[in-house]
């Protein structure tokens, strides 16, 4: 870089007149550095509206499976004594349903336990619960085993509880409610357990930890006074869920039945029989048509939109001088004109629109007939009743959701209630036909578009780079530039300088 002198002695402002003379030069590079950042906003709006276009291919590609149009679905006539969940092996018809029993889980609350001056706790012996000395046993029987439990006046409440939980139950000492609480730790008869007493020392176990049942009857017990039945166990047995579907009788463990593509859940023991419905899901075949479409709606209006924008003339990309003279407001106002408009009237964007409203426009060839959306009661609204950039957006008649149309009959409804195999034919070679365009559309082209996208990426990359490149020419050019004008002036400063320290020199000479 060249040495950069003012005019000291020329009294010339050099510094101004070098920017005036690399002005016309540093035009071209900012103009250069705008159409690239316009290109930039060009990539990314194409980005953005890439993944919405690749969304609705994702969307179509599984409208054209059968599985998406053989759901059914089963309503059943009490809801409050089971529910149902339709499998893909369940079949049409209505069935009749009895639940029985619902699975229930072993249960045993443990009697009042009593210890001499004051409450027991885990570490409590059963000496401390009164019980005399000796060496006994009691027995569990649960999940088909028989287990031993040893004890003698030193085993704690808490050996005990061990013990139990080792044989795979569920124990607990509540000290609040002075009782122990045992379970199994699954539903159904298999999981159920049974305590006994293994020998009198085992019964006397028993009666001290408050595990003893009784063998009195309901009316009898509840004949006893009140601090008697204290003493007790009460004991609920694990048992398995029963229920009766077409007069054939099938049990569970754990209420859920899985049977012939229905999977049954018990909810209400009931002498009531109900009944099950299958039939195929209308109204979520209804659903998928409709969803597909209102993505279609979206990105269509998008694409509209984008071509339609007014137009940006006069508006480029703000230099950091030109921001510096800005409001925030003004910027981004001025930048948010310049995104909007950059896909106007954009070819490759007009062909992917076109592309998608010639296979929706198109006819399907159903049962030797030749049908099309309208059939369905899926329309547009027309040139002149619709938004100028929703031209292209599809109605259902019968809607709902749609102010413009819910008023009319329910024609798509009505065909998959009345005639599905037509609705599921045409709708699924609609989405094939859609699916195989979109996937022509974003296929690699060698250069200019990677696999999988519906615009030019690899070409708009590669013309970014070449910006990169160019402008980094130019800006390295324009400092040389720029440089050789500030040697010159230094030169000129330079000889300025010496002729006045001649002049100088000459004046002395002579006296000056």
């Amino acid at each position: 870089m060249a040495m950069r002198l003012t005019g000291m002695y020329s009294g010339l402002d050099t510094d101004s007149i070098i920017q005036e003379l690399v002005a016309a030069r540093r035009t071209k590079v900012d103009d250069k550095t705008k159409e690239q950042k316009k290109l930039k906003i060009k990539q990314d709006t194409w980005s953005e509206l890439n993944k919405k276009l690749k969304s609705l291919q994702s969307k179509v590609s599984g409208m054209h499976l059968s599985e998406a149009y053989t759901k059914r679905t089963t309503k059943v006539s009490n809801s409050s004594i089971a529910s149902v969940i339709t499998g893909d092996g369940a079949v049409n018809g209505v069935q009749t349903l009895k639940v029985n029993k619902l699975a229930k889980i072993g249960y045993l609350t443990g009697g009042k336990v009593t210890k001499s001056g004051g409450n027991a706790n885990a570490l409590s012996t059963l000496k401390d619960l009164g019980m005399a000395d000796g060496d006994g046993k009691i027995s569990l029987e649960t999940n088909g085993k028989t287990v031993d439990i040893n004890i003698s006046e030193k085993t704690t409440i808490s050996d005990v509880l061990s013990q139990l939980k080792s044989a795979g139950l569920n124990a607990s000492f509540d000290e609040n409610q002075q009782r122990l609480f045992i379970s199994s730790k699954d539903y159904g008869s298999n999981s159920d357990f049974k305590i006994t007493a293994g020998d009198a020392v085992g019964q006397e176990a028993l009666k001290k930890l408050g595990l003893e049942t009784t063998s009195l009857s309901a009316e009898d017990f509840a004949k006893l006074p009140a601090e008697e039945r204290e003493k007790y166990a009460t004991k609920v047995d694990g048992q398995d869920a029963e229920i009766v579907l077409n007069g054939a009788t099938f049990t569970s463990k754990n209420n859920v039945f899985d049977i012939n593509g229905l999977t049954i859940t018990a909810l209400t023991e009931s002498s009531e029989t109900v009944t099950l419905t299958t039939e195929m899901d209308t109204d979520g075949i209804y659903d998928m048509i409709k969803g597909f479409l209102k993505q279609y709606n979206e990105v269509m209006n998008e694409m509209d939109k984008l071509y339609n924008a007014s137009s940006a003339k006069g508006y480029e990309p703000l230099t950091n001088d030109e921001k510096m003279s800005m409001s925030d407001s003004e910027i981004e106002e001025w930048e948010k004109k310049i995104k909007d408009s950059i896909l106007r009237k954009d070819e490759n964007l007009s062909s992917v629109s076109s592309s998608l409203r010639e296979i929706m426009n198109g006819g399907i060839e159903v049962g030797g007939k030749t049908m099309y959306l309208f059939d369905f009661g899926i329309d547009t609204l027309g040139y002149f009743d619709a938004e100028e950039n929703e031209r292209n957006m599809y109605h259902i008649d019968g809607d709902a959701d749609d102010a413009e149309t819910s008023g009319k009959a329910d024609k798509l409804r009505g065909m998959i209630a009345s005639d599905p195999d037509t609705v599921i034919n045409f709708f699924s070679q609609l989405s094939q036909k859609l699916y195989g365009k979109m996937f022509d559309m974003s296929k690699s082209v060698t250069g200019y578009r990677s696999y999988g996208n519906f615009y030019d990426d690899k070409k708009m990359q590669s013309d970014y780079d070449d910006y990169t490149s160019k402008i980094k020419d130019m800006e390295e050019k324009l400092t040389a530039y720029e440089d050789k004008w500030y040697a010159k002036f230094s030169k000129m400063e330079t000889a300025m300088a010496k002729m006045q320290s001649s002049q100088n020199a000459l004046a002395g000479l002579l006296g000056g």
